[in-house]
């Protein structure tokens, strides 16, 4: 009866579709237009996404939870498949929609991002016993940000479309930072960090709030679930969450990080994960929010660079606009550091003596 275009995303294509159903009532589902040009092999994205699925409700019915509403449920095509692929070698797929609930695109009340770092730590609880080894890379070194510096060097050594001279600020600030960039690779090559399931985007919009609870209820947006590290995903959200902005905000004075935001989702996160996480993970957590941001930032500069080909922009210094946000809370965070670090101690203090009591 009707469907919806969603303006959220920066890689596939969204819609919402309408249906009534025999006795009256409209049921919702997701579709989405899975972009190969980012997902070369979309197949093995949805046999990832399927086998993370299955474990997730398969432990989620054991511990009495609701699998429909706290994992993402696949709608099989007619023919039984996760996807669709046309004639013209387009793929598609679609899931239920989760009702009662919806995403925020900037964190409106504290209390939201506490639940949102409660869900991905319970997401990764509920995954620590997946072997990680046995899912795709979607992505090939996705969060490798050695290699994501080296392809920022090449794009400023190309500088393809002219644009390396209007962004020489952006490319110096990087350019000092370069040590930073392998820290944690080198850390899960001596097995210093465990490899782990996961989820490889955590951004705050990627978790279902209910609108009840205020609990985050489902872990959205599955297509770069992948071997990594939690601290990937723990370092993201925080880029992303505890921002005071948007990440293509122009205005850079309104760009920082929030450390009442910080602590919110470090204290969610933690009251779930704080027992399987290993004292390696925990010593680099604050390290981990300044990385990803710094690596996204790389990104979207690398993309301006090369003329705009993996994000999608609206203008043609969209991307540089994001790299700048994305730089100006790399230099917050790192004036920031130690507090944060303060920050995560309490907390791990606090965890620890409910525990004794």
């Amino acid at each position: 009866v009707g469907a919806e275009v969603s303006k959220n995303g920066h890689i596939n294509d969204t819609f919402f579709l309408h249906f009534r159903q025999e006795e009256g009532n409209i049921r919702r589902y997701v579709l989405q237009y899975i972009n190969s040009n980012v997902f070369r092999e979309p197949e093995r994205v949805m046999e990832n996404i399927e086998a993370v699925i299955k474990h997730l409700q398969m432990k989620l019915l054991k511990r009495g939870g609701d699998p429909s509403r706290e994992a993402m449920q696949i709608v099989n095509t007619t023919a039984g498949n996760s996807f669709y692929r046309s004639p013209s070698g387009e793929y598609w797929r679609a899931y239920d929609f989760i009702e009662g609930a919806q995403t925020y695109e900037i964190v409106e009340n504290p209390l939201h991002f506490y639940h949102a770092g409660r869900a991905f730590g319970q997401f990764q609880l509920l995954l620590s016993d997946f072997p990680a080894h046995t899912l795709h890379e979607t992505i090939v070194r996705f969060h490798d940000t050695r290699k994501r510096f080296a392809d920022f060097l090449q794009a400023v050594q190309a500088d393809s479309h002219g644009r390396v001279q209007g962004a020489r600020r952006e490319i110096d600030f990087l350019l000092a930072r370069e040590q930073d960039t392998g820290v944690l690779i080198d850390l899960i090559a001596s097995g210093e960090i465990p490899l782990r399931v996961t989820h490889n985007d955590t951004k705050f919009n990627n978790i279902m709030i209910d609108d009840k609870t205020g609990e985050g209820i489902c872990v959205l947006d599955l297509d770069t679930v992948m071997p990594g590290t939690v601290l990937y995903d723990y370092g993201d959200a925080i880029r992303f969450g505890a921002s005071t902005a948007l990440e293509d905000e122009p205005n850079l004075d309104l760009v920082w990080l929030d450390l009442d935001l910080f602590a919110a989702y470090t204290r969610g996160y933690l009251s779930v994960a704080q027992d399987f996480l290993v004292p390696t993970e925990i010593k680099y957590l604050a390290f981990s929010a300044k990385l990803l941001t710094l690596e996204t930032g790389l990104r979207f500069l690398t993309d301006y660079l090369q003329g705009d080909c993996y994000f999608k922009v609206a203008h043609p210094n969209h991307n540089l606009v994001r790299a700048r946000t994305q730089l100006k809370l790399v230099a917050d965070m790192e004036a920031k550091m130690s507090q944060m670090e303060a920050i995560i101690s309490t907390i791990l203090e606090e965890n620890s003596r409910e525990d004794v009591v």
